[in-house]
């Protein structure tokens, strides 16, 4: 299944269109979901993985802060509507 969606993004020399566009909406709903589920330590995971991946370009000061602040503004953006959602659907305890 993973195959067929990548298939329509596949550019000729291997790489993917889109693909900042693609990991920024798998990111926060990974997040979003992680927060539902009240498992908000495991969102460290995703910006891990990120920042392994990253590693090379990161060592540019403006590719750091410009991952920086579209990692973060992302994370919050998904952790802020997860905390809205389980606060409409009567999540009691919310950091739990």
């Amino acid at each position: 299944m993973v195959t067929l969606i990548l298939r329509q993004y596949r550019l000729p020399d291997g790489g993917l269109k889109r693909a900042g566009a693609i990991i920024g909406v798998l990111e926060r709903i990974f997040v979003l979901t992680l927060v539902l589920i009240g498992e908000y330590s495991s969102i460290a995971l995703i910006f891990t993985a990120k920042s392994i991946a990253r590693f090379e370009e990161l060592k540019s000061r403006k590719f750091a802060e410009y991952y920086l602040i579209g990692t973060l503004a992302s994370i919050l953006c998904a952790m802020l509507l997860g905390i809205l959602t389980r606060c409409l659907l009567g999540g009691n305890d919310l950091f739990g």
